[in-house]
C-alpha cells in the first residue's frame, strides 16, 4: 500500500506530460497552415501614396500618369469606318484608319519608308497592348522636318479607337512587357524616354525621364557631339504636322 501512492503520482505527472506535448505539438502545427474550420486571413490592403503637404501636391495618388488621363474625355471611335469583323485591326487596311483620323490624315497617304533618314510611312505593326489578346494598330510617319509622329488605336466591337498619339525627333519604339517605350534624343545630347501604360481606356504616360549617354572627351579635352542620323533637305508641303499628345479620343 505504501508503493501505490507514489505510483498513481508518477501516473498523474505522465499523463500531464503527455497532455501537455500533445498541446504544444498541436500548436507548432498551426503555424505552417490552416486548421479544420479555421478561416483564411484577410489580404492585406497596399499601401498607396500619402502626400505629407497636400496644399504643395498636384498629383493622382493613384499610378502616375493617372490623375492626367482623368480630366480627359474617353476617346471616340474613328468615322466613316465601317465595323471590323472577326480579324480585327488585322484585316483592315491602315491607310484608312490613318484617313479617318483627322490628326493622322495629312500623312495617310505618304510612301513607305524601310529605314530612317528618309520622309514617310514606316511599315506597321500588330501587337497587343491591352492585354485582351487583340491586337493593336501602331503606325509611325517620320516627316521632313525630322520629327516622328507615332499613332495607336485598338479594337472594340468592331469600332475603331485612337488611344495614342505622340510625337518627338526620330523616334525609337520598343516594348517593355505590355508597355510601348518612346525614345527619342535630345538638342543637349541626351535621350527622352516615355513610357506608355494602357490603364483601360487609353495609353497613358507612366514615366518620362531624360538620360545622358557618357562619351569619351577628343584629344583636346572636347566633348565630341552626338552622331545624329542623316536626314534629307526639308521640302515644302501642304500638309501641317500633329503637335505632340499622349492622350485620344475615344
Amino acid at each position: 500500500m505504501n508503493l501505490s501512492c507514489p505510483h498513481r503520482r508518477l501516473l498523474r505527472r505522465a499523463a500531464l506530460l503527455a497532455v501537455t506535448a500533445a498541446v504544444a505539438m498541436a500548436g507548432c502545427g498551426s503555424v505552417d497552415g490552416l486548421g479544420a474550420g479555421e478561416s483564411a486571413p484577410s489580404v492585406s490592403v497596399q499601401p498607396r501614396p500619402e502626400p505629407l503637404w497636400p496644399a504643395w501636391t498636384s498629383t493622382s495618388s493613384e499610378t502616375p500618369g493617372a490623375d492626367a488621363a482623368s480630366h480627359q474625355p474617353p476617346p471616340e471611335p474613328l468615322e466613316g469606318l465601317p465595323k471590323l469583323g472577326g480579324g480585327g485591326l488585322g484585316t483592315e487596311d491602315f491607310r484608312k484608319v490613318l484617313r479617318a483620323d483627322p490628326r493622322m490624315k495629312p500623312l495617310a497617304d505618304r510612301g513607305e519608308i524601310d529605314r530612317p533618314g528618309r520622309a514617310g510611312l514606316r511599315p506597321p505593326l500588330l501587337t497587343d497592348l491591352t492585354g485582351d489578346g487583340r491586337p493593336e494598330l501602331l503606325v509611325a510617319a517620320d516627316t521632313e522636318s525630322g520629327r516622328s509622329v507615332l499613332a495607336v488605336y485598338t479594337e472594340h466591337d468592331g469600332r475603331v479607337y485612337p488611344i495614342l498619339l505622340t510625337a518627338g525627333k526620330r523616334v525609337s519604339v520598343e516594348t517593355l512587357g505590355s508597355d510601348l517605350l518612346v525614345r527619342s534624343p535630345c538638342a543637349d545630347g541626351g535621350e527622352q524616354a516615355v513610357r506608355f501604360h494602357w490603364d483601360g481606356v487609353r495609353m497613358s504616360t507612366v514615366s518620362d525621364t531624360k538620360n545622358y549617354k557618357k562619351t569619351q572627351g577628343g584629344a583636346d579635352g572636347s566633348t565630341p557631339s552626338p552622331k545624329a542620323t542623316p536626314t534629307p533637305t526639308p521640302t515644302r508641303t501642304g500638309s501641317e504636322e500633329p503637335s505632340r499628345s499622349s492622350d485620344g479620343q475615344r
